[in-house]
């Protein structure tokens, strides 16, 4: 029997930062490798819906690390998600999102829902004593914005040693001080949103890990992580295997798969992968899940793959498909570059796509089913999240599983294009929502 229910004393801290960009992918992975020269077996998590950091943590540690969003999976089962790092690790590192108090789902919210102490990472780059002054501002300004969180400690981002380090350290009565990140060229994380980096090479040589770790003071950081106290209940239907197959595209071009996901498809179904990418055959399956990721990187061998001609063949003999995002363009009509190149699809959906320079959709998402679909119920909502840096204009006649509730969707007020038992949209799923469950009893 196979459950998602573990024990939920699994210790941990939130490394939350005073905004995007001030160093906390670093931060984390540092801290990660401090805590593993200490003797631990570090697993880090995500606040928020982002798959690219995540890719990093699991590059650098080789342990998944889990994604932690309310809006995704709801609170209990975000507690679950987290509770589930103790089969992987015995303390577990959870990087924020943006700023500890920015966007409707924060890294405060999480830490709230998770009971978990606050670590704040700070860019020390130009400061000593407005460093300790914006992480005491952070602390205070918890009971102003109505969280119940405890802000335990400061970490220096970019910090020098000496009387640098010292200075901040002295200045920040009232927290703890774990340490710093140096200011070493190289030692930075691609930004995501200009240039994203997701494959399963680490973002950052050992070597400057190593030197990042140098600066953490492990033993004071030992001091603040706590087990939290969750209540990790079976979540429904964890146990109950299908006894279907489930194919899944899996390459560069569809990468876009919470860990969570995958777990609970292994658990309940036979999970077969192939890579569109390669021109793999489509394995034998009573459904095919082609995740996000970046088709338009490698548009031309999709297109000259016989997978997708082959999908096309399935799908009109009704074959159940699925694709999210990415996986929604390679089953449309037709996908052209930045570059101006058109490239030919699977043309099961009638939609045609184009990638634009910056990103057209970028939030959380509710969609309500028209129509009884492959990932719900008529009149049910679902809760996703989408970042698309592409447009989708759909054929007039086209039919649409889904109104939007929240998020942009393809023109603002639909996702969820239909055609045969085909399913495409830009919102991505985490199994939390009820989506993947639903389509494996749907199928």
């Amino acid at each position: 029997m196979t459950t998602d229910a573990v024990p939920s004393d699994l210790p941990g801290v939130v490394l939350a930062g005073t905004a995007s960009g001030v160093g906390k992918t670093v931060a984390t992975l540092a801290v990660c490798r401090a805590l593993e020269r200490a003797g631990r077996t570090p697993v880090a998590a995500k606040a928020g819906p982002d798959f690219i950091d995540p890719s990093h943590h699991a590059a650098v540690l080789g342990r998944p690390s889990r994604t932690l969003d309310p809006w995704l999976s709801g609170e209990a089962g975000a507690q679950r998600t987290y509770a589930r790092g103790a089969e992987d690790g015995d303390v577990c590192v959870v990087e924020g999102t943006m700023g500890l108090y920015d966007g409707d789902v924060s890294t405060a919210a999480v830490a709230e829902a998770l009971d978990l102490p606050v670590v704040l990472v700070v860019d020390a780059t130009t400061g000593i004593e407005s460093v300790a002054a914006t992480a005491l501002g952070f602390q205070q300004y918890a009971e102003r914005a109505g969280h119940d969180i405890d802000v335990v400690g400061l970490l220096a981002a970019r910090a020098r040693g000496g009387r640098h380090e010292r200075g901040i350290r002295d200045a920040v009565e009232g927290l703890r001080y774990v340490g710093r990140t140096p200011p070493l060229d190289g030692l930075a994380v691609p930004d995501q949103y200009i240039d994203p980096q997701f494959d399963d090479d680490p973002p950052l040589s050992d070597d400057l890990v190593d030197a990042a770790a140098r600066g953490i003071q492990t033993g004071t950081l030992l001091d603040l992580v706590h087990a939290p106290r969750l209540d990790t209940a079976l979540s429904l239907r964890a146990d109950d295997e299908t006894g279907l197959t489930v194919a899944v595209a899996t390459d560069a071009a569809f990468r876009f798969v919470y860990p969570s996901t995958r777990e609970r498809l292994a658990s309940r179904a036979a999970v077969a992968t192939f890579s569109p990418v390669a021109g793999d055959p489509v394995p034998e399956c009573d459904v095919v899940y082609l995740p996000g990721g970046y088709p338009e990187d490698h548009a031309a061998r999709l297109s000259a793959s016989g997978t997708l001609l082959e999908l096309a063949t399935r799908a009109a003999e009704g074959l159940p498909v699925f694709g999210e995002c990415g996986g929604m363009l390679a089953l449309g009509e037709s996908l052209t570059t930045t570059d101006g190149d058109t490239h030919g699809m699977a043309g099961i959906l009638p939609i045609e796509a184009r990638m634009r320079d910056r990103p057209v959709g970028l939030d959380h998402v509710g969609i309500r089913a028209r129509e009884d679909c492959l990932v719900a119920p008529a009149g049910e909502t679902r809760r996703g999240h989408e970042f698309h840096h592409s447009s989708a204009t759909a054929a007039p006649d086209a039919n649409y599983a889904f109104e939007m509730v929240r998020g942009a969707g393809l023109d603002g007020v639909n996702d969820g294009v239909c055609e045969y038992r085909t399913l495409g949209t830009y919102a991505h799923f985490h199994v939390g929502s009820g989506a993947f469950d639903y389509l494996l009893e749907t199928v």
